[in-house]
């Protein structure tokens, strides 16, 4: 009954926010100040709750995670003259107030305002996550660059917890690299789950929540270990299987995670104040980034949609505060500041972001100016010849209808995947594959002056695959989109879209498997009148 007391009003707080268009999690967390206020819950259950999302979450994006991707300089050079450049810039704002002696920030020193600063610099891992999946772009380009600038504020945070608490990781914690060869045991172990669902879902728990517990054993956080263990199994073929078994639970407990930020402590008129000085901000974050973004040759649309992912304050800011209340740095009332803050910069976040391309449409003539001559490999439109029919995701599905297309269309036919591993064994395999972000509304663009005819979406996610339609119906509205679909409903979202045709893959797969037995009986014996098999 207890857990009514939180479960009623986030819903109805979620559907709110949903009629408003803003993402759910906006409703969460106005409803946590609203439960903080109210007193009749306490907030230790949601906190717990909470960081059981947090820790599915690291677990999930481990999952997905390709670790060379951080060795781009655009990753680990550019999150760290971010991260330096704003923990310079706020906490030497943060320390000048301080010594003009605005009562709010009384008794900061510079090593308190550096603290301060340092939780300013990150950005909100759980937000971007949602947000990009919400929005079907987590594989985007653009969402893997801002995936990984979180992923890097993620590792700089193991190394202030330490740094900051003055507790060092253990001597055992050399023995985590002993992870290192179990990883083939932890990929066995996988296999054998095989395609249970209660098994690939017992697996993802006991890993995610075991790796937390082995790295927090040895006084590292226990997050990088749910974060690590997953990407250690991300290559293996049942690693996106066991994601989305732990999918409803890592939604559900975020939740938590949403309302408890919002009943960290009491509001006051100073601590509103800060927090709206801090939210106005972010505004410098995100031009930072995008800066960074394109002095490292990102192309200004993937380089504005990054900056805009990352625009808001984290939820590492919380423990940060919780750390220098905890030691006595700082008065109880800068947590709800920080707390506060985060809050406001996801309320604007949300739905800037899901108008993040129409914005970036008007800032075009500006933002294409800061782009560098020679830009990324991976940034660069791809040139598709004479095709006249592209198969987007080649994957089973993509491959298998490029397979079935290739003897009547050859070199009319042209497949596109962003992986470049994908590309290249397609490649080697003789067929005609470009990599490309099919999300991408300037790739819709250049096909308007090409001869392309057909697109056929084989995405299995189909949030990305309605996101597609939209792009391409709006940016080369004279092409034919065809999409695939796991469920009749999304049949009916893809051709209200503009898709031209949608299937069920399972339905079709049904009918496709019926008429091959049909095929195999289609004669009778004349005295008996069976069916008989053909010879």
């Amino acid at each position: 009954m207890n857990d009514l007391l939180w479960i009623g009003p986030a819903l109805i707080a979620g559907i709110a926010a949903a009629r408003f268009g803003l993402p759910p999690m906006v409703g969460y967390l106005l409803c946590g100040f609203v439960l903080n206020l109210s007193g009749v819950y306490d907030a230790e259950h949601l906190t717990m709750l909470g960081n059981f999302g947090v820790t599915l979450l690291l677990f999930t994006i481990g999952l997905k995670l390709d670790l060379r991707s951080l060795f781009r300089p655009v990753i680990w050079a550019g999150t760290t003259i971010h991260t330096a450049t704003i923990v310079a810039v706020f906490s030497a704002l943060v320390y000048g107030l301080s010594v003009l002696g605005l009562p709010a920030f009384a008794g900061i020193d510079a090593a308190t305002a550096l603290l301060i600063g340092f939780a300013l610099s990150f950005s909100s891992t759980v937000f971007a996550v949602k947000t990009l999946e919400d929005k079907g772009e987590y594989q985007s380009r653009y969402g893997q660059t801002a995936i990984g600038v979180l992923i890097m504020q993620d590792i700089f945070a193991v190394v202030f917890l330490a740094a900051s608490t003055g507790t060092l990781p253990s001597g055992w914690a050399l023995g985590l690299l002993a992870l290192i060869p179990l990883r083939h045991v932890l990929m066995r172990l996988l296999w054998g789950a095989g395609h249970s669902s209660e098994l690939q879902l017992l697996y993802g728990f006991a890993l995610a929540f075991g790796g937390y517990w082995l790295f927090d054993a040895v006084d590292v956080k226990g997050d990088l270990g749910a974060l690590i263990i997953g990407a250690m199994l991300a290559s293996h073929p049942l690693a996106g299987e066991v994601s989305k078994r732990l999918l409803s639970f890592k939604d559900l407990w975020l939740v938590g995670f949403f309302l408890s930020i919002g009943m960290s402590g009491n509001l006051t008129v100073a601590s509103v104040a800060i927090a709206a000085l801090f939210t106005g901000l972010v505004a410098f974050k995100v031009v930072l980034f995008f800066v960074v973004f394109t002095r490292f040759n990102m192309r200004a649309r993937g380089a504005t949609l990054s900056s805009l992912t990352l625009a808001n304050y984290s939820e590492f800011g919380l423990i940060v505060g919780a750390i220098a209340v905890t030691n006595a740095w700082l008065p109880e009332d800068w947590l709800v500041t920080i707390a506060l803050a985060l809050t406001m910069t996801i309320i604007i976040a949300a739905p800037i972001n899901l108008r993040a391309n129409r914005l970036y449409d008007r800032l075009r003539p500006t933002a294409t100016k800061f782009e560098t001559e020679a830009l990324l490999p991976e940034d660069e439109l791809p040139d598709v010849g004479d095709a006249t029919i592209l198969v987007i995701g080649m994957g089973r599905i993509g491959s298998g209808v490029y397979d079935e297309l290739a003897p009547d269309h050859g070199d009319a036919l042209v497949g596109v995947d962003i992986d470049p591993e994908v590309v290249a064994t397609h490649k080697t395999a003789g067929r005609n594959v470009v990599c490309a972000d099919a999300t991408d509304d300037e790739l819709w663009e250049r096909s308007v002056n090409t001869s392309v005819q057909v697109g056929i979406l084989a995405l299995k996610n189909h949030q990305e695959n309605l996101g597609i339609v939209n792009r391409a119906r709006q940016r080369s509205p004279t092409i034919s989109i065809f999409a695939v679909a796991s469920h009749e409903d999304e049949v009916a979202e893809l051709i209200d879209a503009g898709a031209q045709g949608a299937w069920n893959m399972y339905l079709e797969a049904g009918v496709g498997l019926a008429a091959e037995v049909s095929s195999h009986y289609r004669t009778r014996d004349p005295d008996t009148g069976t069916h008989l098999p053909v010879q």
